[in-house]
């Protein structure tokens, strides 16, 4: 039997000038200077408007059977593990599937509510990948899911299919910004659909 290959994906909510992030990311502040209240409440306006008014956007998401993150995305601790954080999103994350953590530092499996687990991947961006394939199973997508360092090491790797951006209208002139380090791409434009607190984009990117 021949084994199908998902999709590797991309979703991240930039801003007009590119950047996922703002400067000085603390604990209490996981998008640093992001123009709101640290939170992402300004960045990810969209996101708190729910699936009712972002439907296809939401349930791309879901399709996802594992995702891989940076360290960054997972929380604000460096070097060893030498407390137990277990990621921003309290103790019932929203990935409810395995999803796959870059650190330079091994650390054991980190199950949460909800099915989610986090894997701690200490080999780097293809050795998470080819974990989140076999966690994926035959034909499963897999979404790399951020931040924008860890999704411009993918892309410059040439190891993402589609790219999902979604725009918020602000600028923020400094930060974490996507493409930083990339290569020229190539991309076909699959669709575009404005809201009033964002614009969303899907790009093929070709090889």
């Amino acid at each position: 039997m021949t084994t199908r290959t998902g999709r590797v994906t991309c979703d991240l909510t930039i801003t007009v000038d590119g950047y996922a992030a703002g400067l000085h990311q603390t604990e209490q502040r996981p998008f640093g200077d992001d123009g709101g209240d640290g939170w992402g409440d300004k960045l990810h306006a969209w996101f708190a408007e729910g699936r009712d008014e972002h439907p296809a956007e939401f349930d791309r998401m879901l399709t996802a059977k594992a995702f891989i993150l940076g360290r960054n995305m997972f929380g604000p601790v460096r070097g060893e593990w030498d407390r137990a954080w277990k990621g921003w999103w309290g103790d019932n994350p929203p990935y409810h599937g395995p999803v796959f953590v870059l650190t330079h530092h091994p650390r054991d499996p980190q199950p949460m509510d909800g099915g989610t687990t986090f894997h701690f991947v200490t080999g780097g961006i293809e050795a998470a990948l080819e974990r989140a394939r076999e966690a994926a199973g035959d034909g499963g997508d897999i979404s790399v899911h951020g931040g924008a360092t860890t999704v411009n090491q993918y892309l410059a790797a040439g190891l993402i299919d589609e790219l999902r951006l979604h725009i918020a209208p602000f600028t923020l002139g400094a930060g974490v910004r996507l493409f930083d380090g990339v290569p020229p791409l190539n991309l076909e434009q699959l669709e575009s659909r404005a809201a009033a607190s964002v614009t969303h984009l899907r790009y093929r990117v070709l090889r």
